[in-house]
């Protein structure tokens, strides 16, 4: 039986979905081929077909989360405001996206991983994150100030998930959701 022609897009896509969750819930560098393939019903040895290295796999995973992300929205400047970024920042700083790494922020989960990347990684994680400083400078009128939210948000996160207690994760998130809100409260008062 021949396969149809988007038979291997659409594995590819399956495996990038796949092992972008796995990646983001255990680590990439801790789950071997056989086991990213195994998620999506296949052998390790179909991998190659798909991707010459796991390297290539981690560069792509890298590109699709970061792109598919709300960093890929607001780089390609979907109506995002004032308004929308500080929705984002409690939907970034929730519980909810503590809890679900696996379906969040590839940032946080990944960030370690990928400054212990090759070049490649590093280049394409680069590009996504000078996108997101850029559209939120745009917003707030102030580079510095955008890389230093989108550093908090990050650092908060890592920090919260680090910690045994879902009532000091609590109190990690709503510290930094208050020192956002008033810097955002400050750069109105200007």
């Amino acid at each position: 039986m021949r396969y149809s022609a988007t038979h291997k897009e659409e594995t590819r896509q399956k495996l990038l979905e796949s092992s972008g969750a796995i990646a983001k819930r255990g680590g990439f560098s801790t789950t071997g081929v056989d086991g990213l393939m195994k998620a999506i019903g296949l052998t390790g040895g179909a991998f190659y077909s798909h991707f010459p290295s796991k390297n290539d796999l981690f560069t792509a995973i890298v590109q699709r989360e970061l792109s598919q992300s709300l960093i890929g929205h607001v780089a390609r400047g979907e109506g995002f405001c004032r308004d929308k970024l500080e929705r984002c920042l409690d939907r970034y700083l929730s519980m909810a996206h503590l809890q679900n790494p696996d379906s969040g922020c590839a940032i946080p989960t990944l960030g370690a991983e990928i400054a212990r990347a090759d070049l490649s990684v590093r280049e394409e994680a680069e590009h996504w994150m000078l996108q997101l400083q850029r559209a939120w400078a745009e917003i707030l009128e102030d580079g510095e100030l955008a890389w230093a939210m989108i550093s908090q948000c990050v650092g908060a996160l890592v920090v919260a998930r680090m910690l045994a207690r879902e009532e000091t994760q609590v109190e990690v998130l709503d510290a930094s959701r208050g020192f956002l809100g008033r810097a955002l409260d400050d750069l109105l008062e200007k």
